[in-house]
């Protein structure tokens, strides 16, 4: 199948912004509380093989504690993430690749960005995780696809279509591991052709989230939003929880989930998960909590949904055999599946899902997503506190790959300020309603979807300086 003319694009600059945001209350991950975050956002000028000029924008936030757990402190991890920003954007200023976004990104992440990467860690004092380097060259990435949709006039989800990225899966999964299965199939196999307007929303109880009103709400910053558990489920209406665990405290755990569940149960939750951000070491730990669950509260059992990673991120050091916990309940990779050769080798291991995520490109979440679904795996899409334009092409993943239970979404429980200018234009997406998010504001005044479908979400508020900018 030949291309089509001015489907190829090639980075003429870039400028890049930093956004301070505080959390309205603490966000625990793993060992780490999260109480502010700075917002990695981009801006790619590309033009097309066939003349054609457009730009696209891609957000992030640098969330130091997930990508990069670590003793060191957090503003010495911050400051070499913001580092590798800048770091970054000077080599894909100058990258003279050029290709559709998909192809860029594939490139990117095979070949450019190990290279760089090992570059900057030469002569960095602490060395940057690969995890870390991913988030940050997500944000470019996600303005290369939404540039590829401005620069055709088209939704980013059409120029996925074989008609305009001709080149079958094949060439992109190579000819081993798995890789002859693609023959013949398209990106677009994998995508859903018509994807739900409105999509089932997650809601995350942290593990320092209180439950309800017998509990001490001294904290409250009574700013008019929800705060309590409790009020959070009936305010929005949701179904579904997802709910952080220690993993080093198997009481703790146990009687966390119990407790959840007892205020969710009755409010008309339908479906629970649980997430121990990567803290436990041995399957038996999750074993156990699972059996007592099945054995004691078989209600709760009944509604635990899946389990998302347990472990460690490094699958290849580790190898534990999870097949026993993946039988009990759908077990997820999240952390650990950087790639879809990661995602590869966890089902090796016994895992039978996969948690996408935008913060590790738009092109590893797509590859991941069609090795996953080729091979039998469970999707979902989890979140990272998206907050602004991040939060668009979030819900765009899970409404266009199908996910098994909707998408996890939380900016609006730890800072919902921040998206107040996005919010009028969007507001399906950064409120929550029915347990919902609402998809249908994306389409401009003419009915068309163009790019991610940000519209005047990109210019509704003022951005302070660029941290790098190569667009003079």
């Amino acid at each position: 199948m030949s291309r089509l003319p001015g489907t190829k694009i090639r980075i003429m600059g870039l400028q890049v912004f930093l956004l301070p945001i505080q959390t309205r209350v603490p966000l625990k991950f793993g060992t780490e509380t999260l109480t502010h975050v700075s917002c990695l956002r981009v801006r790619i000028l590309v033009e097309s093989d066939a003349g054609k000029l457009a730009e696209g924008w891609g957000e992030t936030p640098l969330s130091v504690q997930w990508v990069w757990p670590s003793p060191a402190p957090y503003g010495q991890r911050l400051a070499v993430m913001e580092r590798f920003v800048q770091f970054l954007a000077g080599e894909l200023s100058h990258w003279p690749s050029s290709g559709h976004a998909f192809e860029l990104g594939v490139e990117l992440l095979n070949e450019a960005l190990p290279k760089w990467l090992s570059e900057f860690n030469a002569t960095a004092a602490i060395q940057l995780p690969y995890l870390a380097s991913l988030l940050v060259a997500s944000a470019f990435d996600l303005a290369l696809h939404d540039a590829q949709g401005n620069v055709l006039g088209c939704d980013t989800y059409a120029t996925y279509s074989r008609e305009l990225l001709p080149r079958p899966l094949s060439d992109f999964f190579g000819p081993g591991a798995g890789g002859a299965k693609f023959s013949g199939q398209f990106l677009d196999d994998y995508l859903l052709a018509r994807p739900p307007l409105e999509i089932p929303v997650w809601h995350l109880v942290g593990a320092l989230d209180l439950l309800t009103h017998g509990d001490d709400s001294s904290l409250d910053p009574r700013d008019g939003y929800p705060f309590l558990l409790s009020d959070w489920i009936t305010t929005d209406g949701l179904q579904c929880l997802k709910i952080k665990l220690r993993g080093n405290d198997c009481e703790w755990d146990f009687n966390r989930i119990v407790q959840v569940a007892d205020v969710g149960l009755p409010l008309g939750v339908r479906y629970l998960s649980t997430d121990f951000n990567c803290t436990v070491r041995d399957p038996a730990y999750v074993a156990e909590i699972l059996d007592r669950l099945e054995h004691d509260h078989p209600q709760i059992w009944q509604a635990l949904a899946y389990v998302e990673q347990p472990f460690p991120y490094e699958l290849s050091e580790l190898s534990l055999d999870v097949l026993s916990l993946a039988k009990r309940k759908p077990l997820y990779l999240d952390e650990s599946a950087h790639d879809w050769q990661h995602v590869r080798l966890g089902q090796e291991l016994g895992w039978n899902g996969v948690a996408l995520k935008t913060c590790k490109t738009q092109t590893g979440a797509l590859l991941s997503l069609c090795w996953a679904r080729a091979h039998g795996m469970g999707i979902m899409v989890q979140d990272l506190t998206n907050p602004m334009l991040a939060q668009i092409p979030h819900v765009r993943l899970a409404a266009h790959a199908g996910t098994n239970w909707g998408v996890e979404s939380n900016a609006m429980q730890y800072y919902p300020a921040a998206s107040d200018m996005e919010t009028p234009i969007h507001p399906g997406l950064y409120r929550r309603r029915q347990g919902q998010l609402q998809i249908g504001s994306l389409a401009n005044e003419s009915g068309a979807v163009v790019g991610f479908g940000y519209r005047h979400a990109i210019h509704c508020r003022s951005l302070p300086p660029p941290v790098f900018d190569s667009t003079h």
